[in-house]
């Protein structure tokens, strides 16, 4: 019996591997991977994912596999210490009471698979951290640095990530609110910075921090959601969300760079457009309209965010030192004109003046002029980066500066007038809550106020030689399953809740998109499952078909 369980443990850590590294069965594009997402897992500080060693542990039974081979390695039993260092290029294991040392350049993997594993030393929300799913403990390029990944389902992930992006007082239909985009997020990154991992656990992409910091609604809203995304144009939206978007939310253009060539203003994102809270507010991007919404409060859905208005105030000269100390770092980000040196001095601060502004009132590009010269600045980060106040950056870009003078028009003192935190483009975190709690909205409504001309869908999967199966709640009662292109295929056959539906294709004659109504066979406000049947196991299909070469995109899409 014990060798059969061992086996049976085994299989599950392989899977884990080989989902991993095999190409993706859930997918539209390149950018979208797997329901197996591998987080990054930084230092306590969040400073680095960089190590020389580290020291895992089991809550039951451990198993330790060779990525290679695929085999066990070792059992380790409960709350026994498993450390891992690297020398040289070289990961070893050596455990206190056994003599072999276990050595690698390729790494380990290791599964708890009736447990969870925790990682000695890090914190997380002043709690050990525990995590579902595996671990890889991967070498890094350098070669006495390794890297720690969690290799989860995109499902546990989020359980991981939801009840850390939002408070569950927030309310379930926010909460629900928030999986959808941390879904989206986690299959569509805005960047991915590394072959080793597609997130990290910080706010560089979106917070993370396993098990142990996981809550009851948090988690009901990740299940009531599974496998539902927002799409655009029948692809996954690229989700951002931020705390507060001060009452008006801006265009993705306007706060961010083309990642890949860095130009700014970057690339227009149909649905990530600036919209204010409350209708018919006027947009932002004009001085005199910007200074009167950020210096007062009017109402908007981002009212009980304490970052909701905020202010700032330095002299003349602790800001020229604030300046003459952050303008060498952001200059290095490319979006400051001329670059400012480490030998530059700044001078004497003349004027800060705006020259463009997005509708939220975002500042996009700023001059500061000193007696030294004259220094462009652009991007709401770097912006945020560059005003810093006891050393802390401005919690947005929503600001107006207005500058006491003397009487020979010689700055004295600047103040800061501003709204929000974070980035404010797509949806507002405070925003979400508002809507929720004091609107009585649902997440289909929430969704659609902060991410314009969107509808929800299943996660795209693409049908080949094998069986897919997917679990979701429907979120209307009206649904159509989607096919951008059937490739000449004739005939589908799907099994919806039990049921074996058969859909005649060839009525499209040369048209290759379908579209086919299944609202009848779904059951609202409780868990559906479908299962596409590949071509190779239909029997209706044509015989240039039947070899299950063809790969076919299907999805369902919610309808009102």
């Amino acid at each position: 019996m014990g060798n059969k369980i061992k086996i049976f443990l085994s299989i599950i850590c392989i899977l884990l591997i080989v989902l991993t590294y095999t190409s993706v069965s859930a997918k539209t594009n390149d950018e979208i991977k797997s329901s197996i997402i591998r987080v990054g897992i930084m230092d306590n500080n969040f400073k680095t994912l960089e190590r020389s060693s580290v020291v895992l542990y089991g809550t039951s039974t451990c198993y330790v596999c060779d990525p290679d081979t695929r085999k066990t390695i070792i059992k380790i039993k409960e709350d026994t210490d498993i450390p891992f260092f690297i020398n040289q290029g070289i990961i070893e294991l050596k455990m206190d009471d056994c003599e072999e040392i276990y050595k690698s350049t390729k790494g380990f993997v290791v599964c708890c698979p009736d447990g969870f594993i925790g990682v000695k030393g890090l914190k997380r929300r002043g709690q050990q951290a525990l995590y579902r799913g595996a671990f890889k403990i991967q070498k890094n390029t350098k070669p006495n640095v390794l890297y720690l990944i969690n290799i989860i389902d995109l499902e546990d992930y989020l359980k991981g990530v939801v009840s850390n992006e939002m408070p569950e007082n927030f309310g379930l239909e926010a909460l629900k609110a928030q999986a959808i985009a941390a879904r989206n997020y986690a299959i569509k990154p805005r960047t991915k910075v590394s072959k080793a991992y597609d997130v990290v656990d910080s706010v560089a992409s979106q917070v993370y921090f396993g098990y142990n910091t996981e809550t009851p609604t948090g988690n009901k809203a990740v299940e009531e959601t599974r496998n539902i995304i927002a799409m655009y144009n029948h692809e996954p939206i690229l989700a951002l969300y931020s705390s507060c978007s001060g009452g008006y939310s801006e265009n993705y253009s306007y706060a961010f760079s083309d990642p890949d060539t860095k130009q700014f203003p970057g690339s227009l994102k149909p649905y990530l457009l600036s919209k204010p809270d409350i209708q018919n507010t006027k947009a932002l991007n004009r001085e005199e309209v910007a200074y009167e919404f950020y210096s007062t409060t009017p109402q908007s859905y981002d009212v009980k965010s304490r970052y909701y208005r905020w202010t700032r105030e330095w002299t003349r000269e602790e800001l020229e030192k604030v300046l003459q100390q952050n303008l060498p770092k952001q200059s290095k980000t490319s979006f400051v004109k001329p670059e400012f040196f480490d030998n530059s001095k700044i001078g004497t601060l003349k004027e800060l003046k705006v020259i463009r502004r997005g509708n939220s009132g975002k500042i996009i590009y700023l001059d500061i002029i000193t007696t030294e010269g004259k220094y462009r600045v652009a991007k709401e980060l770097v912006i945020r980066r560059l005003f810093t106040k006891d050393g802390k950056s401005l919690p947005s870009a929503n600001v107006v500066f207005k500058c006491e003078t003397d009487a020979n028009n010689n700055i004295v003192k600047i103040k800061a007038y501003g709204g929000g935190f974070g980035h404010g483009v797509g949806m507002s975190q405070y925003g979400a809550s508002y809507m929720a709690k004091e609107l009585k909205k649902n997440f289909v409504e929430i969704l659609e106020h902060y991410y314009t001309g969107i509808y929800l869908g299943t996660i795209p999967v693409e049908v080949d030689k094998t069986v897919i199966e997917q679990k979701f709640y429907p979120p209307s009662d009206k649904a159509i399953l989607y096919i951008p292109d059937r490739k000449g295929l004739n005939a589908l056959q799907v099994i919806i809740n039990g049921k074996v539906c058969n859909f005649d294709l060839s009525k499209f004659l040369n048209i290759q998109r379908c579209e086919l109504d299944i609202s009848q066979y779904l059951k609202k406000d409780r868990e559906n499952k479908i299962t596409y049947i590949p071509a190779c196991q239909n029997r209706l299909v044509t015989t240039d078909l039947t070899k299950g070469d063809t790969k076919i995109t299907i999805y369902i899409k919610f309808l009102h």
